[in-house]
């Protein structure tokens, strides 16, 4: 079993499920008392949230790189970042280590692709549904067709990520509305948060465990 290095905090919330579902995959493959070996660095969401919206990428990217280096040092032989927005620095840090980072974007797309989806409705901070990073990938590596909402949804489903779910908040009118504001073009599931369906979806393909 190898040692995985998670990059979390980015929500303390969203990592939480990541911690679980890989002890769940653990259990599920080997039986018994087993568990996953895992290294945490959890990060106080608050800095990381604040060079996001201020543009400060460059903070941000130092942040990980400096967690990630620590990761690889203290054991880890594998990373994960916990989030989909600070995918946006994952070439970085990959850069930075030299042990594989394993990329949500790649799984997302043996999720999407054993599903039989090719236009996957992408909900997710502003960051990511406008951005490249995640998009790019999807589109490029793996020939999907990600759609989102146009700009009242993407910045209704940013307010809902930032302002509920990172705060432990689920609430039901904040649940149905991304529903109600699907782009009309898809009727495939829907990826891109990391609460309990992205995560389940990440955890799809073997982990480097």
């Amino acid at each position: 079993m190898k040692t995985l290095g998670l990059l979390g905090g980015m929500s303390w919330e969203s990592t939480a499920i990541y911690y679980r579902l890989l002890n769940e995959i653990v259990r599920e493959r080997l039986g018994g008392l087993h568990s996953a070996k895992l290294l945490l660095w959890s990060f106080d969401f608050a800095e990381i949230a604040e060079r996001q919206h201020g543009g400060d990428w460059e903070g941000a990217g130092a942040l990980l790189v400096e967690a990630a280096r620590k990761l690889e040092a203290g054991g880890a032989e594998g990373l994960v970042i916990c989030t989909n927005t600070m995918h946006k620095l994952a070439d970085q840090v990959q850069a930075a280590v030299s042990i594989p980072l394993i990329h949500i974007a790649d799984a997302t797309a043996f999720a999407v692709g054993r599903g039989g989806v090719n236009r996957p409705a992408l909900l997710a901070t502003r960051f990511t549904m406008e951005q490249d990073f995640y998009k790019g990938r999807l589109i490029e590596k793996y020939g999907l067709q990600p759609v989102v909402p146009d700009q009242a949804g993407r910045d209704m489903v940013h307010r809902v990520i930032y302002d509920e779910l990172c705060q432990g908040i689920v609430s039901t009118e904040s649940s149905s509305a991304p529903n109600q504001r699907r782009p009309i073009s898809t009727k495939s599931p829907t990826y891109g948060v990391t609460k309990r369906s992205m995560a389940s979806s990440w955890a799809a393909p073997r982990s480097p465990c």
